[in-house]
């Protein structure tokens, strides 16, 4: 199978997702009943439409992104030109998040609308043509166009696992018994503990054969695999010394799982085994010829 059918047929999986995600979120308005039916009804149509409009903002918003000023980091401007004139996509827009960890990702409804945010670790801490090959996977995300709907399934995640807190709220500081009733209990136990796991569970499906696909695509981009391979194990370990506290709505986004590796977070990584990917990446010849649009 060509890389470009490869690339559609992870987006209609990936739209599939996000249908089940949205389903998710009615099924429980369906289980608590009344109001909650239509109000879940209307916060899926308004997560759907925020993520296609404003899933850059949203996810640069959540990293604490700010724009990075060409003069700060020419050398990477001109690295992520050539390589978007190389994958035939604009240039995107270039974000700094405030943070010692490595990593990156890119986000964008487009890629005339997209952005590419790196962290502060990053750039400090691997040499130039690893960050290249960086920036070249998170451009192989727009190129195949797995960005949009990577973006509003996570903010439909997020909304889930914002809901399933307020539930939980209302579980232990609500009503009596009385008030709840059996189905509303049923309801409440079900976004408790249902639609976290199941989101969690929807966005793994999304994420790992796209990050193979995107190495692979960027080993093209690039000419080779061996220095995306390089950096991907500076990042496992710049990630696992500095775990981002940050939302896990958001983390399958990024080119390296940011999160601490323990608990639920380890048991529902949204990322390929680092290994695998470095073992793949290393299999490239390293006269692979760059992608051309």
């Amino acid at each position: 199978m060509s890389t470009t059918a490869v690339s559609i047929t992870i987006r209609l999986r990936t739209w599939l997702f996000v249908a089940g995600l949205t389903a998710l979120l009615v099924s429980a308005g369906a289980l608590l009943g009344g109001p909650f039916l239509y109000g879940f009804v209307a916060l899926a149509v308004l997560m759907n439409a925020a993520g296609y409009w404003f899933s850059d903002r949203i996810a640069l918003g959540a990293a604490r992104a700010r724009p990075l000023d060409p003069t700060e980091a020419p050398v990477l401007y001109a690295a992520v030109a050539e390589l978007s004139n190389r994958a035939g996509i604009p240039t995107p827009r270039l974000y700094l998040i405030p943070s010692g960890q490595p990593n990156a990702f890119a986000t964008g409804r487009s890629p005339e609308r997209s952005a590419v945010a790196v962290t502060c670790g990053l750039l400090e801490q691997l040499p130039a043509e690893e960050v290249s090959a960086v920036v070249a996977h998170e451009l192989a995300h727009i190129r195949n166009r797995d960005v949009l709907v990577a973006s509003i399934a996570a903010t439909i995640a997020g909304a889930i696992s914002a809901l399933a807190n307020v539930f939980q709220l209302s579980f232990l500081f609500g009503g009596d018994d009385e008030d709840h009733g059996p189905l509303g209990w049923l309801g409440t136990l079900a976004a408790l503990i249902l639609a976290p796991i199941a989101a969690v569970l929807l966005q793994l499906a999304v994420s790992r054969q796209r990050e193979y696909l995107a190495d692979a695509t960027a080993a093209r981009l690039v000419g080779g695999g061996e220095s995306l391979a390089g950096a991907l194990e500076a990042l496992e370990r710049g990630t696992r010394a500095a775990p981002l506290r940050s939302n896990p709505a958001f983390a399958s986004l990024y080119i390296a799982n940011p999160l601490p590796r323990a608990g639920l977070a380890a048991l529902f990584s949204t990322h390929p085994p680092m290994a695998e990917r470095v073992r793949r990446l290393r299999g490239y010849d390293s006269s692979l010829a760059p992608v051309t649009a």
